[in-house]
């Protein structure tokens, strides 16, 4: 077995790479880490999205806990940003979170959180690969009198939609859809624009286990833009499975992504002085525009590894107050330990009540450059190849060809088996092109 963890948690194909022996065991292996840094007897809360499988990792994780020492309380359907919220609301030792966020509803996926609220370090994540894989540490388990209890807490996501909700304030007079993707979100978001008396028609609220994201959500955006368009809408919003991430459309039904949210959010923090120390945290496949935004504005961008927990620990480590990805994972540190999309899709409704614009009106504070982006099939020996001398040399002549005004990232997912190429330039014929040509010659320097 090679590495457990990805950028975001473990990931994989239920029953394949992520089944319930795999489920058990890291579980024990992070209870055994809580464990060591509690006293008390630790408790342990559980969410879950909406994936046929959740109910199955669910118990395998639970069972994992339990059986060294754990107690643990199922919280049912409920965003990533809500497991992270209630670790510190309710006092508890960590956090488990049942998801393959954007991914189809095929994965699924187990992310920890510590008893801060934010997700495991490297070395954390680290020290449970070493006790799963290489016995680096023994697993006890519980003496009889000792094992944890498993029990629900339904109600305690209401805590969560409070806090979100009070985040902004009456947001009456919008009209917004709301594009849940089966996920998650469908278990939370009536409950949080209710609370901001928004006016809001809810979509794709209705999860079966196999149709999370399928054709929706926030990697889906057309099917919300044409609803948007032709039923006379503000805005429409639309958040991933897990709903830590959200994209927006206009109401002409063009999209608001993640980097577009992150200037007109930037542009009311500087306006309010509230982006601390003028700092903005993207990640380094942000569009261009952002950059150039953030230069005409004054603000100073410390761009990231693609990843929310880079975009996080930059966050902390600069003291900023804002961050977050072009794919829509924003980062407002002052509410919420993750990406929140509830979170950040209250915050660009507020912003266009306070503004008195249109949503296509506020996005024009970032003028985006074209991109486009493939994803060739990589195994891990491949990703390997990347760091290659012929490989960065070929990168670098391509680049060349941009003239100054263009770049190419070639990166491997962190939680896929592909490699992505993007490529961003003011000529679209030009790096559509080009990309191809990369995609090419990438799989022939790597094979």
């Amino acid at each position: 077995m090679g590495r457990i963890f990805g950028t975001d948690g473990v990931r994989g194909i239920a029953n394949e790479k992520l089944d319930v022996e795999l489920a058990l065991a890291i579980s024990r292996a992070a209870g055994i880490i809580i464990k060591s840094q509690t006293k008390d007897k630790p408790k342990v809360i559980v969410g879950r999205d909406t994936r046929l499988s959740g109910t199955m990792l669910e118990a395998a994780v639970a069972a994992g806990l339990s059986s060294v020492g754990c107690d643990v309380e199922l919280l049912g359907v409920v965003p990533t940003p809500a497991v992270a919220y209630l670790v510190t609301k309710l006092g508890v030792s960590g956090g488990v979170m049942i998801t393959a966020s954007h991914n189809p509803y095929e994965y699924n996926g187990i992310k920890y959180f510590g008893s801060t609220g934010f997700k495991l370090t490297d070395e954390q994540e680290n020290r449970i690969e070493g006790i799963v894989l290489d016995g680096s540490e023994p697993i006890e388990l519980a003496k009889t009198g000792e094992i944890g209890t498993i029990s629900h807490n339904t109600e305690a996501v209401d805590l969560y939609a409070e806090h979100i909700a009070g985040t902004v304030g009456d947001l009456s007079g919008i009209k917004i859809a709301v594009d849940c993707a089966n996920g998650a979100s469908y278990a939370t978001a009536k409950k949080i624009f209710n609370k901001v008396n928004a006016d809001a028609t809810f979509l794709n609220c209705e999860p079966n286990g196999v149709n999370v994201n399928l054709n929706c959500g926030s990697l889906h955006t057309a099917g919300l833009g044409k609803y948007v368009k032709e039923y006379g809408f503000d805005i429409g919003v639309a958040f991933d499975g897990d709903a830590d991430r959200c994209l927006a459309v206009d109401e002409n039904g063009e999209l608001i992504d993640g980097d577009m949210m992150m200037a007109i959010l930037a542009k009311r923090f500087v306006e309010e002085g509230r982006l601390h120390k003028n700092i903005l945290i993207p990640t380094i496949m942000s569009n261009m525009g952002l950059f150039k935004f953030a230069e005409q504005y004054k603000i100073n961008c410390y761009p990231t590894k693609v990843g929310d927990r880079y975009v996080l620990e930059n966050l902390l480590k600069l003291n900023a107050s804002l961050g977050g990805e072009q794919s829509g994972h924003i980062i407002i540190p002052e509410y919420m330990t993750t990406g929140d999309g509830e979170l950040s899709a209250l915050m660009l409704i507020e912003s266009m009540k306070l503004s008195g614009k249109k949503a296509s009106e506020l996005k024009k504070v970032m003028t985006v450059y074209p991109q486009v982006m493939v994803n060739i099939e990589a195994t891990p020996e491949m990703k390997k190849h990347l760091d290659d001398v012929e490989v960065k040399s070929y990168l670098d002549i391509e680049t060349s060809r941009l003239e100054g005004d263009g770049r190419i990232l070639v990166r491997p997912s962190g939680t896929e088996p592909l490699i992505r190429i993007m490529i961003e330039g003011k000529d679209q014929e030009k790096i559509n092109a080009l990309v191809l040509e990369c995609a090419e010659t990438l799989k022939n320097l790597i094979s």
